[in-house]
């Protein structure tokens, strides 16, 4: 379910420190139930995910246009990525995050920044942009929790604004609700021993 800026903008999450200059661009509650141990589990499933294969036909249609266009206009070339085009955020990090663990992506051109007990950032650049992914874990106020995700961007001038754009209602129709559906059937709340 999408969700209103302030639900991740009113958390203290250690995100807002780093991108003062980033907009926010969507924010999701994830159909991830769980208790205050379960967050790992789903960070996970982020960053064992690929989409080109694990998703319905229409979206991996959609993420095999888009890398074959990147291909094509040479946006994801490496002179585009982080530390070329734009530094990481890694250098903004505080001493205590850079010691954070940082999972590795094994499909997605994502770069781990952090990994805390309820909060894990990574991002991700090309030519059109400059983003980050934000997972955190959020107490329903009950003792239950579940995944929320934000994803914040920096767009590169026109042809970022225009690419933004351009792909937010794929993302909006297609690519967050396929996500959702898939993390809610991978999804199993931990029977207690």
């Amino acid at each position: 379910m999408r969700l209103s800026d302030s639900a991740h903008l009113g958390r203290p999450w250690r995100i807002h420190a780093l991108t003062p200059d980033f907009r926010l661009e969507d924010v999701w509650a994830l159909p991830t139930p769980g208790d205050a141990h379960d967050f790992q589990r789903l960070v996970e499933a982020f960053v064992t995910d690929d989409p080109e294969r694990s998703t319905p036909a229409p979206v991996r249609a959609v993420w095999s246009l888009r890398w074959a266009l990147g291909r094509m206009l040479g946006w994801d070339e490496d002179c585009h990525g982080v530390g070329a085009r734009v530094p990481s955020l890694a250098e903004r990090l505080p001493e205590d995050l850079r010691a954070a663990p940082k999972p590795e992506f094994e499909a997605l051109p994502f770069r781990s920044m952090y990994l805390l007990d309820d909060e894990f950032a990574a991002e991700i650049a090309n030519e059109t942009m400059h983003g980050v992914l934000h997972v955190g874990w959020v107490e329903d106020g009950a003792g239950a929790y579940h995944g929320q995700m934000a994803v914040l961007v920096k767009p590169n001038g026109w042809l970022g604004e225009a690419y933004m754009a351009a792909i937010r209602p794929f993302r909006h129709a297609l690519v967050y609700p396929a996500l959702l559906r898939q993390l809610e059937r991978g999804w199993r709340p931990r029977v207690p021993a």
